[in-house]
């Protein structure tokens, strides 16, 4: 029997948040249908393909099988939560065939898998040279960083979602999909909605972008974030959808944090361009025509969405090596410490320059003398100020002349000035810098594809 009301939680907003947020979120809340779990940001792919190409069996979010292994005393009991996850990666097959077996394991051979592939187009921009891969910041083709390639994904929508689920899968394991797609998916499989009924689908995407960061839209990060109950135990949010697309955002009763028209307003603006063109694979909305209303304590509900067809390209999240960085940290102390920690960075790349390195960029700053943000705060006169960290990042193509910076690092301690209380911990090391490459695709260029696993 189809429920007339369709509850979607979310318990992750990016790779490393609260690993026991999950089975929290199912235990206080019995009532879920569907969990959703985020864990791709641009970078998580590079991440991904560095670990991919040290083992070819990884590539994914291996955090994501712990979870799994949490939610399974709720699958032995009977429950019939599904989950959706973009934590797949690089690799949902292999994320999929770890879930497998430790739901084997524990004897939950009753569950299915759904895989959904088809977003990476590496080969597709390595091997092809097209105007719509010029990037979509600085209009700069793709030719001279196309050999530097590492990753490239193009964001799909809800459609393979829909159809896993509508293939009775009750995990569906995705690459790359847009955020909100993981909330569009459910909600046109149970519902059965078309998919050119844009303004429904409009509505699911907003309730999606509104979850898929999690804690924000229940306050986390909020203009009055010190003046939230309990932020120690902080719930994630919960949508409940109705059929004709308004939707409920909440929480579960007895967690901390709150779901008010301010963090829900907060949060819907959070990373948007034009609201009245928020362009998903799934639809392009509009955000003018939304309608915000209080229904009691922590439940706020939405309606009055707006969307239109989607375009006819997907975005794609491509990363390419560029260079190499190293940072370090020294904490001073005394009299004119800022004048003393600019010197000592100064210093430092003296020394790398008369080794042969003309460092390509750097960046020198005093933490604690207003760097952070300048000419906003509001500091003592630096004689007042006793102390500072300098901070010193440095990058370049040529990976000998940051071991070079590295190695100049320790002798400030000695041959430095007075107040040198230490350096970071260790020689710095160097480490690779992916650069982001935001790029459209032509969507008949992507192919994406489902299969549903039996355990």
């Amino acid at each position: 029997m189809k429920k007339d009301i369709l509850r979607i939680g979310n318990a992750s907003a990016f790779w490393g948040d609260s690993p026991h947020a999950p089975a929290n979120l199912v235990g206080q809340q019995p009532d879920l249908d569907y969990l959703t779990l985020d864990y791709l940001a641009e970078v998580s792919m590079s991440i991904m393909a560095i670990q991919r190409e040290k083992d070819p069996s990884k590539g994914y979010a291996e955090d994501f099988v712990n979870v799994v292994s949490s939610l399974i005393p709720f699958w032995q009991k009977g429950s019939l939560l599904k989950v959706i996850t973009n934590a797949g990666g690089l690799n949902p097959h292999a994320c999929a065939k770890a879930c497998a077996q430790i739901l084997s394991q524990a004897g939950c051979n009753h569950l299915k898998i759904g895989v959904v592939a088809g977003d990476d187009v590496l080969l597709i921009l390595r091997n092809q040279d097209q105007p719509s891969f010029n990037n979509l910041e600085t209009n700069e083709p793709l030719k001279k960083n196309r050999k530097n390639l590492v990753s490239a994904n193009a964001y799909l929508g809800a459609k393979p979602i829909a159809e896993a689920l509508q293939r009775s899968a009750d995990i569906v394991i995705t690459g790359r999909v847009a955020d909100p797609s993981l909330t569009v998916g459910p909600c046109v499989a149970h519902f059965k909605w078309e998919w050119d009924d844009y303004d429904r689908i409009a509505a699911a995407t907003i309730a999606g972008h509104l979850i898929e960061c999690g804690t924000q839209v229940t306050g986390g990060i909020s203009t009055r974030w010190m003046e939230l109950p309990d932020p120690a135990t902080i719930g994630f949010p919960v949508v409940e959808m109705s059929s004709d697309g308004s939707f409920v955002i909440t929480k579960p009763q007895q967690t901390g944090g709150r779901v008010t028209e301010e963090t829900v307003k907060e949060q819907l603006l959070y990373e948007i361009g034009d609201p009245d063109q928020y362009i998903s694979p799934d639809a392009i909305v509009s955000f003018l025509s939304l309608t915000l209303q209080k229904e009691g304590k922590d439940r706020i509900k939405i309606s009055g969405a707006k969307g239109r067809a989607p375009p006819s390209t997907y975005k794609v999240s491509a990363t390419y090596r560029d260079g190499f960085k190293a940072e370090a940290m020294l904490g001073i102390y005394g009299q004119e410490s800022a004048k003393k920690a600019r010197l000592c960075g100064e210093i430092i790349l003296s020394k790398v320059r008369k080794a042969g390195y003309e460092i390509e960029r750097f960046h020198l700053e005093c933490l604690g003398q207003g760097d952070i943000v300048p000419g906003v705060l509001h500091i003592p006169s630096p004689p007042a100020l006793k102390e500072c960290i300098l901070r010193i990042c440095v990058s370049d193509h040529r990976k000998e002349a940051l071991e070079c910076f590295s190695k100049e690092i320790a002798s400030l301690v000695t041959c430095g000035p007075q107040g040198v209380v230490g350096y970071t911990i260790g020689r710095p090391k160097c480490r690779p810098i992916f650069g982001y490459w935001p790029c459209l695709i032509d969507n008949s260029h992507v192919k994406p594809c489902v299969e549903v696993l039996s355990i």
